[in-house]
């Protein structure tokens, strides 16, 4: 997705929650609050659904509508909404009203910083 197509994201889109909670998986040791936060990201994207949502958004131009997410996952308008639900609760996307239709987004700074706590060198340094 195109970091500008955030720009046009109006006021009244709802901001993910800071991720700045984990610490790289390589950390020379986690805390317990740092293990308990970046096991329920994990969790967020522990569901083939929430995969396929979150790799749809990653190709998409623009924020898409719930509505149009719906045929491409092949579940009901409900079960989307849930699953986007907990993905905007993990700080993972960002949610914009248009009137009666919600529109989601990746939040590209939390892909980063879960793209840092993912990523494993084998350095052990």
């Amino acid at each position: 997705m195109n970091v500008d197509a955030y720009d046009a994201m109006d006021t009244k889109a709802t901001p993910a929650p800071v991720m700045g909670c984990c610490a790289p998986l390589d950390a020379p040791q986690l805390s317990a609050e740092e293990a308990v936060a970046t096991a329920a990201l994990f969790k967020a994207l522990g569901d083939p659904h929430r995969v396929r949502i979150v790799n749809l958004l990653a190709v998409a131009a623009a924020p898409v509508c719930v509505c149009d997410l719906t045929p491409s996952l092949g579940i009901t308008q409900p079960t989307v909404s849930h699953h986007l639900r907990k993905l905007v609760d993990a700080g993972l996307l960002i949610r914009e009203q248009r009137g009666t239709w919600a529109y989601y987004a990746l939040d590209h700074v939390a892909m980063r910083r879960l793209a840092g706590v993912a990523t494993l060198t084998g350095d052990s340094s």
